[in-house]
């Protein structure tokens, strides 16, 4: 198919691991220029600097999306260097699972996931809005997850900070039809991400599972010991059990990877052996 990605200047959040880091390396590959911004501004360096000696046009910079002024700066930055913002990924977000029960261990990681998950995109989308509603055109693409479909125990807080991904993201498109196009990327459970570090409570991903969690569970400590069956862990293999980050990210860029007319407005990509209820 025809490269969109080429040319096209991305802004990504949260781009020192994880999704970030992979949306920064394939857009680059595909002749995307990529201002990268991420909190860690040492774990960002890693990311940024292979690209640059490998020829990407790719700038980096130290951001903390729960501040505006700051996501300012960085959409500032990027069309500073080069010239213009076409995409805006907000990525950057964090997963403290836990129940209710655990508040008085959760309640301080459950308002930082209140400000990154929620404010920060909102503050990528207002950083970016006047910019792209100028210049005609624009794509800004807010990660959203799977727990925002319906509420779950363990989840509550977490969820309700996805589902108002979602619910900011279609009243973008309603508002900006004709100017920016949006997509809103509900991830399924992906375990290799660095997410699962910041979950309060570990029992709280139970929620998710419901019946399945024993058994599902079981495969998450055969994979921790390396123990799990070839089947489970082939992508090519029907009861494949959890995605690897590439294959969201693959089709992030996808959705990126389209005509200016075309808008690919909400992706969810399971492994086809996952248990997740929602």
């Amino acid at each position: 198919m025809s490269n969109y990605v080429e040319d096209k200047v991305i802004v990504v959040t949260g781009a020192a691991s994880g999704f970030g880091k992979l949306l920064s390396e394939k857009a680059t590959a595909l002749g995307a220029s990529v201002v990268a911004g991420d909190i860690n501004e040492a774990a960002l360096s890693e990311v940024i600097e292979p690209l640059k000696a490998q020829g990407a046009r790719v700038s980096g910079l130290k951001v903390d999306v729960t501040v505006r002024s700051e996501m300012r700066a960085l959409v500032n930055h990027a069309v500073e260097t080069f010239g213009r913002v076409d995409v805006m990924i907000n990525n950057a977000g964090v997963m403290p699972l836990a129940f209710f029960r655990d508040h008085e261990s959760a309640h301080d990681a459950w308002d930082r996931c209140i400000d990154i998950n929620f404010k920060g995109v909102l503050n990528g989308i207002a950083a970016t809005h006047d910019a792209m509603m100028k210049q005609g055109r624009g794509h800004i693409i807010n990660i959203s997850s799977i727990y925002g479909n319906h509420p779950v125990t363990g989840g509550g807080v977490y969820g309700a900070t996805k589902a108002a991904v979602a619910f900011l993201t279609e009243s973008l498109r309603q508002e900006s039809l004709g100017k920016i196009k949006v997509t809103t990327v509900k991830p399924t459970g992906v375990p290799a991400t660095a997410l699962g570090t910041g979950v309060v409570n570990p029992e709280a991903v139970s929620g998710i599972l419901g019946s399945n969690a024993p058994e599902y569970m079981g495969k998450f400590a055969a994979a921790a010991e390396g123990a799990l069956s070839s089947e489970d862990m082939d992508s090519n293999n029907i009861q494949y059990w959890a995605l690897e980050p590439e294959y969201l990210a693959d089709q992030i860029i996808y959705a990126i990877n389209q005509p200016w007319g075309v808008s690919i407005s909400e992706i969810t990509v399971r492994a086809s052996g996952d248990a997740y209820v929602i």
